[in-house]
């Protein structure tokens, strides 16, 4: 999967002059009008105001954005932001929460490769209210854009995502990810007969990856307090106008949610994981 790929305009010139073709036998479907090209994505929100309690004591002193996985060098958050960059984002805003001070003044000293404005939830508005909060702050609300939660390491191409959102015409575009379950799996027959053992096998269910893009009209149909989840994405998918991406097959992907999610993580990035797909 190439970082650059996504949607591609009609090369044609309005004026240009074409062939009109063969005639079309009366009665015959009209062709659909050419799909416009999509905006770029260039624009995107990071939840970040969670209070982390799981990743205690990596918590006790900084939010979980700012967790670094061992080995790398990088918090999470400095690992989204190069990764928004490299897509084609030049705009971010952070939506803080959870000792936001400690955030600002990792933002303020970091070499950053794009604009990164942060603004503070007063009290806690849910996802749902988070996101619309943040939005408002985006610099061009007529255009799409991204969001992501805080604690997502991975990497894929987002512009795949987003051409995947445009030709489905969707209002939002969830990223689907299909995680190792934790535990072991026993494989038996219909006798009961234990026929073998699967060490973490991929779960049969795909889940909500925490990756979104988002067409311009989303942020007014999400509440002022509470869950999208639970409103606004039930509505969307009722009017069939929300899509699911799934993440390509190797794509790594992980939610950094305890202090085993650090360390597993930080072996598979040891082991060349997260780095280069995209």
């Amino acid at each position: 999967m190439t970082a650059d790929s996504g949607p591609t305009a009609d090369l044609a010139s309005p004026h240009s002059r074409q062939s009109p073709g063969p005639a079309r036998p009366q009665g015959s479907p009209q062709p659909r009008p050419p799909r416009p090209t999509s905006t770029p994505v260039t624009q995107a929100v990071i939840l970040a105001g969670g209070q982390g309690s799981r990743l205690r004591p990596y918590t006790d002193d900084r939010p979980k954005p700012l967790v670094e996985i061992p080995g790398t060098g990088t918090p999470i958050l400095g690992h989204q932001l190069a990764w928004l960059a490299a897509e084609g984002v030049t705009d971010v805003v952070v939506s803080c929460g959870h000792l936001a001070d400690v955030l600002e003044e990792w933002l303020a000293k970091a070499d950053l490769p794009l604009r990164v404005r942060t603004v503070i939830e007063a009290e806690p508005l849910g996802r749902g209210g988070g996101l619309k909060y943040a939005a408002k702050a985006l610099p061009r609300p007529d255009e799409p854009w991204y969001a992501t939660n805080g604690d997502i390491w991975t990497r894929f191409s987002l512009r795949e995502m987003a051409a995947f959102h445009h030709e489905r015409d969707a209002v939002a575009t969830l990223a689907l990810a299909r995680p190792r379950i934790p535990w072991g799996a026993v494989e038996t027959d219909q006798f009961g007969n234990v026929l073998d053992f699967i060490e973490a096998p991929p779960s049969p269910f795909l889940i909500n990856a925490g990756l979104y893009v988002f067409s311009p009209e989303f942020a007014e149909l999400l509440p002022d307090v509470g869950d999208h989840e639970r409103t606004t994405f039930p509505q969307l998918a009722r009017s069939k106008r929300l899509a699911g991406y799934q993440l390509p097959q190797g794509v790594y992907w992980r939610a950094i949610d305890t202090a085993k999610d650090l360390t597993e993580a930080a072996k598979e990035l040891a082991a060349g994981a997260g780095r280069t797909h995209q």
